[in-house]
């Protein structure tokens, strides 16, 4: 099997809605997922967030989707809202090869570091980022508002 991983583009889209739903089916959420394709290809023209993709045999696998914020303390980070690989793919590195393209973008655009989030169930993922020698954060509790 070869996999490839560039930059996502626009006409990706609709593919990577796809992993979106079946990351939520697995978190036993779907009925929370309010976005959509249009939502999505708007906000990716307005530059709220930019994705790689994962290709074999021409198809969309896996999926990482980032964009920046900004930390008073730490300055320009990049938060990795979510890395994904279709259910019958993993295991063969895909999720690697995506997190490593999102570090090495995060390094190149001059972030000082990288965040994201991953449910305490997961212990597969939880296993995969200690490999990385991630910090694991129990202080700091998740917050948000919905509109």
């Amino acid at each position: 099997m070869t996999v490839s991983t560039r930059h996502g583009r626009e006409d990706d889209i609709p593919a990577i809605f796809e992993l979106v739903k079946e990351l939520a089916v697995y978190e036993r959420a779907l009925n929370q997922v309010s976005n959509n394709v249009e939502k999505m290809t708007r906000d990716y023209h307005e530059k709220l967030y930019d994705f790689f993709v994962a290709e074999s045999d021409s198809k969309i696998i896996g999926l990482s989707l980032y964009y920046f914020r900004y930390s008073t303390w730490k300055g320009k980070r990049l938060y990795m809202e979510d890395i994904i690989v279709t259910e019958s793919m993993r295991g063969n590195g895909i999720g690697k090869i995506l997190f490593d393209a999102t570090v090495s973008a995060a390094k190149e655009t001059g972030c000082t570091g990288m965040l994201w989030q991953v449910l305490d169930w997961n212990t597969s993922a939880v296993g995969f980022y200690r490999k990385y020698g991630t910090n694991f954060d129990n202080e700091w509790i998740n917050c948000s508002l919905d509109f």
